[in-house]
């Protein structure tokens, strides 16, 4: 007798397994994850390295004398600071704006796997109703033994192996949908916990800029009042420093021209030897990774030219990078080579070291003493000497300049900060 298979025929219409779209949903949207954890670790270590040069600014500006002599110095000194501060929010507001997206995606992910999770579980359901339904041992051996051929017996048999599979492959579905939700809760949690410290800080830094400007406007007003004191002051220095920066540019030239009167060659280049040629490509290849000439400190001024401060009428030049440290701070040499000058001031005894690469040459002025001789061959990293402490400011100050040939070069694309 032939015997009715109705209530096995919903059993063989299993769900299409929904597997396949959860691995590919979680694929989709973990996909940006990288690029933006990438980001955001570039941020984090950029303000980590303001935070830290902000540190230094302000424990070397807690060891300066606050006199009527160096407010120009002290107004320079807060300007840096607001500068860093104004720096380190714009880069909360990018993390910020990183946290926000990654926030909103994981949002967008929650809400997908929560209808997986849905879906998982009315599939999941049905399995069970219709598993109910063919409990009775005796259905399902009177299913087999209604098979009309050995070969249909043995289908059968295996659908009800791949149905009980299936039932077990979706309660991991579910529980791996569970976990997964869990997951980005939590990291949702910590996302919105991150946010708001970056927030915190950002008020804070906020805060203190309000109170550095009010600082400011004060050092401002005062040097207002004595505007041709100040600016007789800054012409002066201005003056000073052409004058050595020719100095420096004539001293090159001249060795320049001696060397190259030896091969006799006219041209205003070093002419390279063919191991000077290979020290100058090391220095290129380089680039973008030469040690800073102290160990510690910031750049309190850049290369190029731009307004003063507070004399917007007066342009402000430099062929360097200043760099204001610690007292008693060793400069150091950026890359190896040769020792081919040491200017000493008359005045002040103050010395400037001069460092051959090939054709491109260093110069580290402002030292106190120095420890090397014209025609030492200099290791990178080398101490030069230490660097002169003005007494009138408390400030210690190292004035590198880079030069290819007699040109000076911005440091920026040369010096690892």
């Amino acid at each position: 007798m032939r015997l009715k298979t109705s209530i096995f025929s919903n059993l063989f219409q299993v769900p299409k397994p929904r597997f396949l779209h959860l691995i590919f949903l979680f694929c989709l949207l973990f996909l940006a994850n990288p690029i933006f954890s990438q980001t955001k670790k570039e941020l984090e270590k950029k303000r980590k390295v303001l935070q830290e040069e902000i540190s230094q600014i302000s424990k070397l500006l807690s060891k300066q004398k606050k006199t009527e002599k160096n407010l120009l110095s002290r107004l320079g000194d807060i300007n840096k600071k607001i500068d860093v501060r104004q720096e380190i929010i714009h880069t909360i507001k990018k993390e910020s704006a990183i946290f926000s997206k990654e926030i909103k995606q994981n949002k967008i992910k929650i809400t997908a796997i929560e209808k997986q999770l849905e879906m998982l579980k009315e599939d999941y359901a049905k399995m069970v109703v219709q598993s109910y339904k063919s409990k009775n041992k005796n259905s399902r051996l009177l299913f087999l033994l209604s098979s009309s051929n050995f070969l249909q017996a043995y289908k059968r048999m295996q659908y009800m192996k791949q149905y009980a599979n299936y039932r077990k492959k979706q309660a991991v579905e579910i529980n791996q949908s569970k976990d997964a939700l869990l997951q980005l809760n939590d990291s949702l949690k910590i996302k919105k916990q991150e946010k708001q410290k970056l927030i915190a800080v950002q008020v804070k830094e906020k805060k203190t800029i309000d109170f550095e400007k009010n600082a400011q406007q004060k050092l401002i007003d005062k040097v207002k009042k004595k505007k041709r004191r100040y600016l007789s002051q800054i012409r002066k220095r201005q003056k000073k420093e052409r004058k050595f920066e020719q100095q420096l540019e004539n001293l090159i030239k001249g060795v320049i021209s001696k060397s190259n009167k030896k091969s006799g060659k006219k041209t205003t280049k070093f002419v390279l030897t063919p191991e000077a040629k290979k020290l100058a490509a090391s220095f290129v290849a380089n680039k973008g990774k030469l040690p800073a000439p102290v160990t510690k400190g910031y750049v309190s001024r850049y290369y190029g030219k731009r307004k003063h401060e507070v004399m917007k009428k007066i342009d402000v030049n430099s062929n360097g990078w200043f760099y204001t440290t610690a007292k008693n701070t060793m400069a150091r040499a950026v890359f190896r080579g040769k020792v081919f000058a040491i200017l000493v001031d008359r005045k002040t005894k103050i010395k400037t070291v001069l460092i051959q690469h090939g054709n491109y040459v260093t110069s580290y002025k402002n030292l106190k003493t120095v420890l090397v001789k014209k025609g030492d061959n200099i290791d990178t990293k080398q101490n030069l000497g230490i660097i002169h402490t003005d007494s009138t400011t408390g400030k210690t100050i190292l004035a590198f300049v880079l030069w290819k040939n007699a040109t000076p070069q911005n440091p920026a694309g040369w010096i690892f900060k």
